[in-house]
């Protein structure tokens, strides 16, 4: 489970007194815990570890837009900082598919859901990201499969 994970990886961080590590982990135990706050409802759920896949791909994100904005104002020590901090989110997140391996899930997605127009990106898009969550960039994913299906 990812939350073991996380423990795990803070006690370390503790341990070899890397700050950059530990704030970094801090940080997406936060965002863990202010989601499960906000599901809290009638019930005492946490949410899963799709969910918290979820997170750290926003996360990641947030921190790449961050970057560019950084990057443009010229504050290269704060865009390296960011940097970083993907870096480590990183290392919780499932492998990344490369740009062909993405290609290969769009056309077997098509496939799958018999898509023959553009009205059809949508079937398609709900398949990738229930069969690939936290595993591509979904952009590039609906960006190659209209590209496909034009």
């Amino acid at each position: 489970m990812l939350r073991d994970k996380f423990n795990s990886a803070m006690k370390e961080a503790m341990r070899s007194k890397d700050r950059r590590r530990l704030s970094t982990i801090r940080l997406i135990m936060a965002a863990v815990k202010d989601r499960d706050i906000s599901v809290r409802t009638e019930s005492d759920s946490k949410v899963g570890d799709s969910e918290i896949i979820d997170i750290l791909s926003k996360m990641v994100k947030q921190r790449n837009d961050s970057i560019k904005a950084y990057q443009d104002a010229g504050r290269l020590e704060l865009a390296k900082q960011e940097a970083d901090e993907i870096d480590i989110i990183q290392e919780f997140l499932p492998r990344q598919l490369d740009e062909q391996e993405i290609e290969v899930a769009v056309k077997n997605a098509i496939e799958k859901t018999s898509a023959s127009g553009l009205k059809d990106i949508g079937k398609i898009m709900a398949s990738l990201k229930g069969d690939y969550t936290g595993q591509m960039d979904f952009a590039k994913a609906s960006a190659m499969a209209k590209g496909l299906l034009s």
